[in-house]
């Protein structure tokens, strides 16, 4: 219910010349209930027709529904449950609807439901949450990958950092595991990841070909504008950004990226495979183990979709550069071209030289950082000082055996030099009474 504060606060809006829109945005709510209550005067606290809805429970929900706006009926009812509430989602949802007004309003045009077979096609895209990240504490790119299976309505959604191609293709493969199978299509929008829009036509990249015959199946897009063509995979992104992620912040901040994807294959377990389908009639756990009898056979190799590269060890320094960094390898690699291998969401690189792994790094942020392996730092001293890297104190390997020499060489603290005598080093048998 809507506060006496918030009232007075909408009133004194309204009143220096706020528009209602920009009153309802500023209070949380929705137009319809500011202009209900400008209209009507000042809320009371009405206790429910429902027995079970007390004023204690219709405060839950206004602070629940002032801090999220758009937290769906859903998601307030079960979190009421779990304090305790007995009364049913229509008592909820009868709340709901007084305080913020209705949630949806109609279309612009009216559209029908596009028929898909059993194993026929799967559609998938990318949802931008950068404004999620900040929220978490998170200093990164936040994207959701999210695939659909169109007749079972089956889905997964994974976090991660970036749109391209690599992540693209990591997507798939783990959507591909996830439902034991291969659709016949996959559809999406005209990433500029995966291929090159010309005109109507979208015509695949040279990667998204081998991608696509690697699993026997086709990439498709959707025409330019025709966005509904893919709904069955964009609709659930509204559920993922109003009631998924606010149900995440208000259960506790998730620690990183893998914990974020554990919690959120949990409640598409319990929320949405589990629970029957508005559209279907069935859940979509039921209906998935009826399709994959339709899907094709995974691969016997899974793709590899991670970062590969060959670069040229820098001739003199034991270094290959990667992002504006370099790390080492052993001086024995110098001048060799190497392969530079990183997995999706990595946090290492590996380097191997002809097929051998030779070395591997963390990456680290920032730029022009050298990050040294100990053992090839001290290596490269070695050939290039010529110290012997087998002791920690680095001794100096003298040209010949001459033990005493070698024990005169202090290693540590300063170093006593005797004056050099010039003349008797240079000897000079000019007579100066010639000079001149």
């Amino acid at each position: 219910m809507m506060s006496q504060e918030t009232y007075m606060k909408m009133t004194d809006l309204y009143a220096q010349g706020w528009t209602i829109t920009e009153i309802a945005k500023e209070a949380g709510v929705h137009p319809a209930t500011v202009s209900k209550y400008l209209k009507h005067g000042p809320p009371s606290l009405r206790v429910s027709p429902s027995p079970v809805m007390t004023p204690h429970w219709c405060e839950r929900i206004e602070v629940m529904i002032t801090k999220f706006p758009r937290l769906q009926g859903v998601s307030v009812f079960n979190k009421l449950r779990a304090e305790g509430f007995v009364g049913g989602y229509s008592t909820v949802t009868d709340v709901l609807r007084d305080m913020r007004g209705p949630r949806f309003r109609a279309a612009d045009a009216v559209s029908v439901p596009i028929h898909t077979d059993p194993g026929e096609e799967a559609q998938f895209d990318f949802c931008d949450l950068s404004s999620w990240a900040p929220r978490f504490g998170w200093g990164i790119n936040l994207v959701c990958f999210g695939m659909i299976l169109s007749w079972s309505r089956y889905r997964m959604w994974w976090f991660t950092t970036s749109q391209d191609r690599h992540h693209t293709f990591e997507g798939i493969t783990r959507f591909f595991d996830a439902v034991g199978g291969v659709p016949a299509t996959c559809r999406t929008d005209r990433m500029g990841a995966l291929g090159r829009s010309q005109g109507r036509r979208f015509e695949l990249h040279a990667p998204t070909v081998g991608f696509a015959a690697h699993h026997s199946t086709k990439i498709t897009s959707c025409q330019a504008g025709d966005a509904k063509r893919k709904g069955k995979v964009e609709r659930p992104f509204r559920s993922l950004r109003e009631t998924f992620l606010p149900e995440v912040e208000y259960d506790g901040i998730p620690v990183d990226l893998d914990d974020l994807n554990r919690r959120a294959a949990v409640w598409l377990d319990e929320r949405v495979h589990a629970v029957e389908s508005r559209t279907t009639g069935a859940p979509p756990t039921a209906r998935l183990s009826v399709e994959r009898d339709f899907l094709g056979a995974l691969p016997r190799v899974r793709f590899d979709s991670d970062y590969v590269e060959v670069r040229r060890v820098h001739n003199v320094l034991p270094f290959v550069s990667i992002d504006a960094n370099r790390y080492s390898v052993p001086p024995s690699a110098l001048g060799h071209k190497v392969e530079i291998r990183r997995k999706v969401n990595g946090v290492n690189v590996e380097i191997r030289l002809a097929g051998r792994l030779i070395a591997t790094h963390r990456l680290v942020a920032g730029r022009r950082i050298d990050v040294w392996n100990p053992e090839h730092r001290a290596a490269a001293q070695a050939l290039a000082l010529g110290w012997n890297s087998d002791r920690p104190d680095l001794r100096l390997i003298a040209d010949h055996d001459d033990e005493h020499v070698a024990g005169r060489l202090e290693l540590n603290g300063d170093y006593d030099v005797d004056p050099v005598d010039l003349d008797a080093r240079y000897r000079l048998d000019i007579d100066t009474k010639d000079v001149g």
